[in-house]
């Protein structure tokens, strides 16, 4: 990632951005290209009603109930199909009963009528629209289809009519997302894997059984991927088919709700994965050919094609594209009262090479070579348009380029995103883990690390990735502690590869949450070591579901030591929300020696020290502090309940020293420790 240098802006009418980096003053011009592109679409959209009323075509296009006309209306946009007719349970699937009429712009509509159908069309009924185009004919998925269902034994969907006679009765009117997005604590998580039985678990089941425990742990946000409906399962939920249309594995619409009303009961807020990066390359299923042709919601040819994703790529430059696409934005914040987005894939959707096998370390890569200008523009409108409609609503970057501006206002010249992620800090770690012994990591690449990240753009830290725990790799307990676990996590053995396991996996965790941004994700189960990989049913594991799901079951057992790494997770959790650490300006650093593997700095008005020497317990350890004072412990990863060995005495109080005009203090620091120190006085 290209680094910023700030300067004295030597141009006052440069974007923002530029007079904010020295850096970027040769690309001022492009950059207030992205100024002016994103407030020309925006006057363009306020003449036809604005970027809300734009991104309502989910109230147009597929089943709308009109009054006036006293019947449903179902329409879709296939500007080069021939014939289009809507099928299903409500007219025995007769493909020349119910055609559509093409009227202007590409767009086809018929109405049902309530006289002839209100009977037969009825709730979760099957539907289908039967699609005839110069290449044959094909029964599809509506597009915006809000839910589908995989016939019983057979690898084909079928859409619903979702028409419920009670609609969902939300209770979170009290709930409010602001206080989570300045400082969101994220538990990232996949709904199905989220149970202990060898199965697919349901929203339902996340909510009452494994919602209490994030609760528990302090955390103030969830993240939850593979929302979006799916064909395959070990896609991850990557791989969309149906934008508007929950994963049916998990459950109903309703039940996704009963999810989100229920964390917001519990002050949780809801971030979704949003997967506008790509779509799904199935035909029966998806977007792909809709209209028989392959440059219809996607670009032709190659360019429609991500060849590293194996599926397709949206043409973000066709209005009509760009209005699916925003529909779907305000569509899951609207009907599902979700409270953020982390947009999937955003490198790829920046760039025409979509960043691969690009190393980005110039700026001429951020603005000049293969920027994908289409695309900026819809990321700046999806920004504007989520946070328009939800105060405190979080959109979250997976951006891995390090573009300049993606984390600040449009008006600045940015992209508008709340946060990115950071993205290098797991990368970091699992290299550091896999190459180096302990007696040759070194502290000042531990803090530079860190510290890395662009100014006034705020960043969601995280140790380790959901990607690193795929079958093929190991999560960070598991390359610290190995086969061990299998046999040595039980309190009465003792295991020196144990206890330096869960000693590093602390430190690497809390360093990580303390210095690494302005946010915090963990991803479900790493929190207290979980053993081995995610690996989804497929063929080549017969189908299996034993490596894809979470054993609550060793967290629970009193007598393993999961439950250390469980607590710890818990109190740094809670101490970050008490103490509002990430909601504060970055950190100060006091003392960094290299000799003893040894970090010391200020956050918050709190005192952090990290000792990552594999040996080194260091006896009345003097370090500089900000000022005269008492100072006492208020977090001490080596007490026992934490797995550790009761080294340091929590109940000694430590006052500052003067020397050479400056305060100092004196403190014991056992090797593959870290404490917290409060001032009192």
């Amino acid at each position: 990632m290209a680094k910023t240098r700030q300067t004295k802006p030597q141009n006052k009418k440069a974007p923002i951005l530029v007079q904010n980096d020295g850096w970027l003053e040769p690309f001022s011009d492009e950059i207030q290209r992205r100024i002016d592109s994103f407030n020309n679409e925006l006057s363009h959209l306020k003449a036809a009603g604005g970027i809300k009323e734009f991104a309502l075509g989910h109230e147009y296009f597929g089943f709308n109930y009109s009054k006036k006309d006293k019947g449903w209306w179902y329409r879709e946009w296939a500007p080069k199909a021939q014939k289009l007719s809507i099928i299903g349970d409500f007219n025995d699937w007769d493909r020349e009963a119910n055609p559509l009429k093409k009227i202007k712009g590409g767009i086809w509509e018929v109405l049902l009528p309530d006289e002839k159908y209100k009977a037969r069309l009825t709730h979760d009924s099957s539907v289908k629209v039967h699609v005839v185009a110069d290449k044959g004919s094909l029964d599809r998925m509506p597009a915006y289809i809000e839910r589908t269902v995989q016939l019983e034994g057979q690898i084909d969907f079928v859409g619903k009519f979702w028409n419920p006679p009670k609609p969902f009765s939300w209770t979170d009117e009290n709930f409010s997302v602001k206080k989570s997005s300045k400082m969101p604590l994220i538990y990232e998580c996949h709904i199905g894997m989220a149970q202990e039985e060898e199965r697919v678990g349901t929203f339902r089941e996340f909510a009452d059984k494994i919602l209490p425990r994030i609760k528990d742990l302090g955390y103030n946000s969830i993240q939850s991927m593979a929302i979006q409906e799916h064909p395959y399962y070990g896609s991850f939920g990557y791989h969309v088919s149906s934008f508007f249309a929950v994963a049916s594995r998990f459950g109903t619409p309703d039940d996704f709700k009963y999810l989100v009303n229920r964390a917001h009961e519990l002050d949780i807020a809801v971030i979704m994965d949003l997967v506008h990066s790509h779509a799904v390359k199935n035909v029966a299923e998806g977007l792909n050919e809709f209209d028989g042709t392959d440059d219809q919601y996607f670009h032709p040819g190659g360019k429609g094609y991500h060849n590293a994703w194996d599926s397709k790529l949206f043409n973000y430059g066709k209005l009509e594209v760009r209005q699916f696409l925003l529909s779907n934005v305000r569509f899951w914040i609207d009907e599902y009262h979700v409270d953020g987005f982390r947009f999937d894939g955003v490198t790829s959707m920046m760039y025409h090479h979509h960043g691969d096998g690009i190393s980005f370390d110039n700026y001429d890569k951020y603005f000049v070579t293969g920027v994908d200008w289409d695309n900026i523009l819809y990321l700046q409108l999806a920004n504007e348009l989520a946070h328009s409609l939800k105060p405190g609503f979080m959109t979250i970057a997976e951006d891995m380029s390090g573009m300049p501006g993606l984390c600040r206002p449009q008006k600045e010249g940015g992209i508008g995103f709340d946060f990115r992620l950071a993205m290098g800090i797991p990368d970091f770690w699992i290299k550091v883990l896999k190459e180096k012994k302990d007696e040759d990591w070194n502290i000042n690449e531990l803090w530079g690390t860190m510290a890395n990240r662009r100014y006034g753009e705020r960043t969601i830290a995280y140790a380790e990735s959901h990607d690193q725990a795929i079958v093929g790799d190991k999560t960070i307990a598991f390359w610290l502690m190995d086969k061990e676990m299998y046999t040595h996590m039980h309190k009465d053995h003792q295991s020196l590869i144990i206890d330096r396991g869960i000693a590093v996996h602390k430190l690497i965790r809390f360093f990580t949450l303390t210095l690494g941004g302005d946010g915090y994700l963990n991803f479900i189960g790493n929190e207290f070591g979980h053993p081995e990989w995610i690996d989804f049913p497929r063929e080549g594991n017969d189908w299996s579901y034993k490596y894809a799901r979470r054993q609550w079951s060793i967290v629970d057992n009193s007598e393993l030591r999961y439950q250390f790494l469980n607590n710890f997770d818990r109190a740094i959790i809670h101490l970050a929300e008490k103490y509002q650490i990430l909601n504060s300006s970055p950190a100060q650093q006091l003392n960094l020696d290299e000799n003893n593997l040894t970090l010391i700095f200020e956050r918050n008005n709190l005192i952090f020290i990290f000792n990552f020497h594999w040996a080194n317990s260091i006896p009345d350890y003097r370090f500089r502090v900000p000022g005269e004072g008492t100072y006492e412990v208020i977090l001490n990863s080596d007490n026992s309940e934490y797995g550790g060995f009761n080294r340091v005495d929590n109940s000694i109080e430590y006052s500052t020293a003067k020397l050479l005009g400056e305060h100092f203090l004196s403190v014991y620091i056992p090797n593959r420790v870290c404490l917290v120190l409060e001032k009192r006085s």
